[in-house]
């Protein structure tokens, strides 16, 4: 097992690739956080995980609050005593939208959720990480940072925030033995997806994508995994497109 008896928290685990993230790294010998609002889906994952012969615990916590943050933290530690793992996943997307009629409530939503729950995850964790002198933290981005999208200025600039915090504190932590990467997904089947494009407006980011397809959420937690293993101890700061090739179409 790749990841035998270390704490992983994930962020957003209630659904899509947080969930996905959660069955793969338990199978793998991890125990799970599942951090989240979505309190049926976050209950629902550790539910799965479980089933599967895993170990899972579901915290609602609003990740755009420091004080949740920190509780959250405390009782993990409280429980595990620490955190190895940390995947921030937790975002939030944006309709496509001129920047004129983005509002101020939109903009400010979309880089809390997208942002600062990455900023306070680092604030109350790495304490503990770095006094450990070990862990990983896999931050996720998008491929609309990475090749913008024409309107979703508020996505694109959140999102690329989390590629360039990613390596800033790659470079802050490296000293303690602590690495953190980054995830660019492009399009991946879930929910939000499923329910947001017409039939034709999926075949056209099918078209898109060299390879295809649509990713699987299975896609982005198989990238993560290797990300956060020991098979990548030399890999930090790293932002991996994992978009079936479109960024190179």
């Amino acid at each position: 097992m790749k990841l035998k008896d270390r704490v992983a928290l994930i962020t957003g685990a209630g659904i899509g690739i947080g969930r996905a993230e959660a069955l793969l790294f338990s199978s793998e010998g991890a125990k799970i956080i599942v951090a989240d609002i979505n309190d049926p889906g976050g209950k629902k994952t550790v539910a799965e995980v479980k089933a599967n012969g895993g170990e899972a615990i579901y915290f609602h916590t609003d990740l755009t609050k420091g004080t949740e943050v920190k509780q959250l933290i405390d009782k993990i530690m409280k429980k595990y005593g620490k955190i190895d793992i940390i995947i921030n996943n937790a975002g939030i997307p944006q309709k496509p939208t001129p920047i004129e009629d983005i509002s101020e409530e939109l903009w400010d939503a979309v880089h809390d959720v997208n942002v600062k729950s990455i900023f306070f995850t680092s604030k109350y964790a790495l304490p503990y990480m770095k006094k450990a002198k070990r862990g990983v933290i896999i931050n996720t981005s998008t491929m609309n940072s990475v090749k913008p999208q024409i309107y979703h200025t508020a996505l694109a600039s959140a999102k690329n925030s989390v590629i360039i915090l990613t390596k800033t504190l790659a470079l802050e932590l490296a000293p303690f033995k602590i690495r953190v990467n980054c995830i660019a997904p492009w399009t991946i089947n879930t929910p939000s997806f499923q329910n947001s494009l017409s039939d034709e407006e999926k075949q056209e980011w099918i078209d898109k994508t060299p390879l295809g397809r649509i990713g699987e959420p299975e896609d982005i937690a198989n990238a993560a995994l290797y990300l956060v293993s020991d098979d990548a101890s030399w890999v930090t700061g790293v932002c991996l497109n994992v978009d079936g090739g479109y960024g190179i179409a």
